[in-house]
């Protein structure tokens, strides 16, 4: 596929666009926290994860990794949306970025040259990554329920079992 030399040909202009819209969506103040130190995002390890995993996504779009190396990829970048509390939408939005990224560096390369059955097989592919970031999302917030569920429970038994309550019901066993 000739557009998958073209995007790797503009990967770092196009990662680079990609993490500042993703930035973007958070509040400002975090936005420059996660940004970092210019050109290192060493400023925030959660800002160093979004980037080194928008570069594996990346990576995989253009050269086909294989799907368990995609999907740590996409792992780490959604439990730290699904930690923050975006909604659903917005945890994978990112993904959506990327297509319209992609569509406005490649749209001369499209036009001129007739790419346009590539720029959908390969937003096609995008499309599979945003359903595969729901399911992690989804699996990450029923993992994130459970934790506080059990913590509710725990911080429930110690304040029964320090209060007189427990005496009384162990009494009557």
């Amino acid at each position: 596929m000739k557009i998958r030399s073209l995007l790797a040909e503009k990967k770092t202009v196009i990662l680079q666009q990609w993490f500042e819209s993703i930035i973007a969506t958070y509040p400002s103040d975090t936005g420059n926290f996660l940004k970092g130190q210019k050109n290192t995002y060493a400023g925030s390890i959660v800002g160093q994860t979004i980037y080194e995993g928008i570069e594996g996504i990346f990576d995989a779009l253009v050269s086909e990794t294989p799907a368990d190396t995609l999907n740590a990829c996409l792992d780490n970048i959604i439990r730290v949306r699904a930690i923050q509390e975006f909604e659903p939408s917005e945890a994978i939005n990112f993904i959506f970025l990327l297509k319209q990224i992609i569509r406005n560096e490649l749209i001369h390369d499209i036009r001129e040259d007739g790419f346009f059955e590539e720029l959908m097989a390969i937003e096609s592919r995008l499309d599979g990554y945003a359903n595969i970031s729901f399911d992690i999302y989804m699996k990450c917030r029923e993992k994130l329920y459970d934790l506080k569920a059990n913590e509710m429970r725990n911080w429930t038994y110690r304040v029964v079992k320090k209060s007189k309550m427990y005496s009384e019901v162990k009494a009557e066993e």
